[in-house]
């Protein structure tokens, strides 16, 4: 059975700091670009950052860009975390973990086939 599962989420102060995990199983996902996305209330789906399947190129939203922090562990199971410095209240969304498994890396929601349930990060200013 193919799964994401997402957790590190909760409640931070701005400026503060979160790291996501997104662990991966039931597929060979060593192979595949993982991405991470994020939803606000009232908002659509939007990319955060991408990873390729082995680490060597990454992928940041300019939003995000020089705060996180994408980075991946390719063992038994595939693990991807997201390392979220310097949180802001803009930053407030459930974040989505995703695999896509085209060679490609992504920015797009389209291009990626399996998503986890998401974990919610508030950022209270």
């Amino acid at each position: 059975q193919v799964q994401l599962v997402e957790s590190g989420g909760g409640l931070v102060q701005a400026g503060g700091s979160l790291r996501l995990s997104c662990a991966a199983s039931g597929r060979t996902f060593s192979n595949y670009a993982m991405g991470w996305f994020r939803q606000a209330p009232g908002k659509e789906r939007e990319f955060v950052s991408a990873v390729s399947w082995n680490g060597g190129r990454t992928y940041y939203a300019d939003s995000v860009k020089g705060r996180f922090i994408i980075s991946r562990v390719n063992a038994k199971n595939t693990v991807v975390y997201l390392q979220m410095n310097s949180l802001k209240p803009e930053d407030t969304a459930v974040y989505y973990c995703a695999a896509d498994d085209s060679s490609g890396l992504s920015y797009s929601v389209t291009a990626y086939d399996n998503w986890g349930r998401g974990t919610q990060v508030t950022v209270s200013s």
